[in-house]
């Protein structure tokens, strides 16, 4: 049987064969000047069709030459020359223009992501040690080299296995140009797409089995707290899970490593818990929720479900005489076109917005090297487009990573974690260094999942890098003390959960601009620092610290507070320039290695000078196109394009794009420039509130459309002025004269400030701090401070301001 048209995908993989030298046992394509194919067969059977993780070959022909002897071929394009060994059959060395040679062994090859976190604490395997990532196309040397086991992916859709002796490389020598790497890598697989808009937002999700009224008491809490939640998550006691009690000890599901019940499986609404589960849904999509399902579908469809006899009809089974379970077999395009049509799209057309593939079962099918999740999460994702009322729209998908090409199936849902300190403290990592590998949306258990310890700091911490990251998807196990709600925390923690809650729901336009940017430009909204700083060795050295999209730098914190400061601190490198703390005001000229300490409030996030972030300020869990926005400017010469559609899948077409600019030097000048594209996909008029956040005064003019605006100035903290109903078609300049910068506290003050929070004894503080006292001058109280008995955090959060 043929795939249904919509589960088949675009591909062109053959290759000019003007790119390609052939020879015995082995044939090289030139993709790019720095891109090489590189096969090699015993029996020259060479791979033209798709694979899974290989769309595109045909491109235009690089210019390159070739020079062969006896025993060895060159390759020579305008940026390298692959030299090839023909006595053993294999790529042996890359040398660069300007004579750098390196070798392809991928010995500094800067790795890439793994399959899933589950059953791992930190960066270690319960039964494994230590997570081998798999390679990326980027390496410290210049040259990374990456091979394609995956099956071929014919024209019709389907899988089949490849030729056994074939061997498929593909070698990137794109030396220090990470970023380049990437776009190359996604040349040859495809890019990321675009997700959609509400998927940016906070997530709730939770391993417990709600009952209805449950599950929309908590949502209407979750409202009336004004804690916007656009992400509703029913995870898998959606179906009937005591499926022996309810239905007969004859059913059982596939297991694995003991821990899965009879109802692992299921795709019938437990109507004891949901009564009325269109009515539910119903209630979720009209308070503004999207909607994803837990699935586990190894144990494939029994008797019991209520879609059973079409299921069986679907597949010519005749259940007169007996009713045998029906086999779960994604290799088979019968059974996977009766899968979506019978148990999925119904279910669509009642709600559900997008699956979560929740597969834990192994990487074996029915067709040999076929693995499951990777054709789930294949025709999940296409299948996805296609909406229940027959139009094309965004899709998305939550499952883990299945291998090259994974990117093309966004979200990446990274498994169950422990709920311990070495886990957040991998995360960080784990999420940047995937995109050595093209995969940029990885979504965490935010908090943890299970087992571990409950700590509110863990809680806290985890939550504010969970908002400066791909998802922030809350999650937890069933275990009632475990929730990850904020009111189930001390007053404080609470506070600031839902403080940073909100602030992800703000940074809507700027999540949605850096999506823009991944699906446009290949460039991932979580980048390690060398990507930016590629010839800096500091750069490699922070490993948990990364560039947050265009504008900000993040520097989780991610291990325990000192007891009696309760500082948290974290080692950051900071780049050469001036770099502002969004939370703290504190500004840093860069160029050095500093530790960075932070209550429990915040943690560094630094935005770079002349960055532009826009805010969105929407009522409830709206994630549409706000009215009302709110700009904070870090002075400096930058600007930035705000991206927005409608949130469907015409955004190739109907899209705007709003460009605000900004330039220090005589003064400061900001402007707003008038919207560009479809005008349709913005609101008529648009309230702006501009934070000048380092700026504490100066002679300010707004202009609109070349004329004076007044009445728009209002101080908080810093300049700030609020413009209001412009139209898309208007220009707003604001000019600043004569402005006083802000900067950091003199530091004897910030000192004081400090250490007066320091805990322990009041007499003997006053003693510590007797000496220091006495220094007349910056330096002898900073020199006091270090040789003082006051705890290190203290000590270390006055010094990382000192900056002489």
């Amino acid at each position: 049987m043929e795939l249904s048209p919509h589960l088949i995908a675009h591909t062109d993989p053959v290759s000019n064969p003007k790119a390609q030298v052939v020879g015995k046992g082995f044939r090289i394509t030139v993709l790019t000047d720095r891109l090489f194919r590189v096969e090699t067969s015993k029996t020259d059977t060479f791979i033209d069709e798709a694979t899974q993780g290989v769309w595109f070959r045909n491109f235009e022909v690089p210019t390159f030459s070739v020079n062969e002897g006896e025993n060895y071929l060159t390759i020579t394009t305008d940026k390298c020359s692959l030299l090839f060994d023909k006595t053993v059959n294999k790529a042996k060395y890359v040398q660069f223009e300007g004579g750098a040679k390196v070798a392809c062994d991928n010995k500094e090859n800067l790795k890439g992501t793994y399959r899933t976190l589950d059953m791992t604490i930190g960066g270690y395997h319960f039964f494994k040690g230590k997570i081998k990532l798999s390679d990326g196309v980027v390496s410290t040397d210049g040259v990374a080299v990456i091979e394609d086991k995956g099956l071929i992916l014919g024209a019709d859709g389907k899988f089949k296995p490849r030729e056994a002796d074939t061997v498929d490389k593909y070698v990137f020598c794109y030396g220090r140009n990470y970023r380049a790497a990437v776009q190359a890598y996604y040349g040859i697989t495809g890019g990321v797409p675009l997700i959609p808009r509400y998927a940016l937002g906070n997530w709730w999700s939770r391993y417990k089995a709600y009952t209805q009224q449950e599950y929309i008491d908590l949502m209407t809490r979750f409202v009336d707290a004004e804690i916007p939640i656009t992400v509703a998550t029913i995870d898998m006691d959606w179906h009937w899970v005591n499926v022996k009690e309810k239905f007969g000890e004859q059913y059982k599901s596939a297991n694995i490593f003991g821990i899965q019940g009879d109802g692992w499986t299921g795709y019938s609404w437990n109507t004891d818990l949901f009564p009325d589960y269109k009515g539910f849904l119903a209630w979720l999509k009209d308070k503004n929720f999207r909607v994803t399902v837990n699935l586990h579908p190894a144990s494939g469809v029994r008797p019991f479900e209520d879609m059973y006899e079409q299921m069986a009809a679907e597949l010519g089974i005749d259940t007169s005489v007996s009713r045998p379970d029906i086999p779960f077999d994604i290799s088979d395009s019968e059974f996977i076109n009766a899968y979506f049509k019978v148990l999925h799209k119904p279910y669509e057309a009642d709600g559900v917005d997008f699956w979560w593939i929740d597969w834990q079962q192994g990487t074996k099918s029915k067709m040999n090297g076929l693995d499951p999740l990777w054709s789930l999460n294949h025709y999940h994702y296409l299948d996805n487009v296609e909406k229940p009322d027959g139009t094309e729209g965004r899709p998305l998908i939550l499952s883990r990573f299945a291998g090259l090409g994974s990117h093309r199936y966004p979200l990446g849902f990274s498994g169950d974690t422990s709920v311990m300190w070495s886990t957040l403290n991998y995360q960080p990592y784990f999420t940047a260094t995937a995109s050595n590998i093209g995969y940029t949306w990885w979504s965490h258990d935010i908090g943890g999942h299970m087992f571990g310890i409950k700590d509110y700091e863990l809680y806290t911490r985890w939550l504010q890098f969970g908002v400066f990251s791909p998802i922030n998807r809350l999650h937890s196990t069933s275990n009632e003390l475990q929730g990850k709600e904020p009111w189930k925390f001390d007053g404080q923690t609470e506070r600031i959960a839902v403080d940073f809650l909100r602030l992800r729901h703000k940074l809507l336009p700027y999540l949605y601009t850096m999506n823009y940017r991944t699906y446009s430009e290949g460039l991932a909204l979580c980048e390690p620092m060398y990507y930016s700083y590629p010839d800096a060795p500091e750069a490699y050295k922070v490993k948990n610290q990364y560039m947050f999209g265009s504008e900000l730098m993040v520097c989780p914190i991610t291990h325990k507070a000192d007891k009696k400061t309760h500082l948290g601190k974290v080692h950051a490198w900071i780049p050469s320039g001036r770099w502002t703390d969004i939370f703290t005001g504190y500004v840093y000229e860069g160029g050095r290695n500093v530790d960075l300490y932070r209550d429990a409030t915040s943690i560094p996030v630094l935005a770079k000078a002349g960055a532009i972030i826009p805010l969105g300020l929407t009522e409830g869990n709206d994630s549409g196109n706000p009215e009302d926005l709110e700009i904070w400017a870090y002075r400096g010469n930058g600007e930035f394009t705000m991206y927005e559609d409608k949130g469907d899948n015409s955004y190739v077409t109907d899209y705007a794009l709003t460009k605000f600019m900004q330039a220090e030097g005589n003064g400061n000048y900001f402007a707003i420039e008038p919207t560009e594209g479809d005008l349709s996909v913005v609101p008529e008029s648009r309230n702006y509130s501009v934070y000048f956040k380092d700026i504490v005064e100066g002679r300010l003019t707004v202009y609109v459309n070349g004329e004076v605006y007044d009445d728009c100035i209002v101080r908080d903290k810093c300049l700030k002025v609020r413009i209001k109903h412009v139209k898309p078609t208007d220009k707003v300049e604001i000019t600043i004269e004569d402005p006083i910068y802000d900067s950091n506290l003199p530091i004897k003050e910030f000192g004081i400030e400090t250490l007066s929070k320091v805990q322990g004894g009041t007499v003997a503080n006053m003693f510590k701090y007797a000496s220091i006292q006495k220094a007349k001058t910056d330096e002898e109280f900073v020199e006091k401070v270090k040789k003082s008995r006051f705890p290190k955090s203290a000590k270390g959060a006055i010094l990382e301001l000192w900056q002489k």
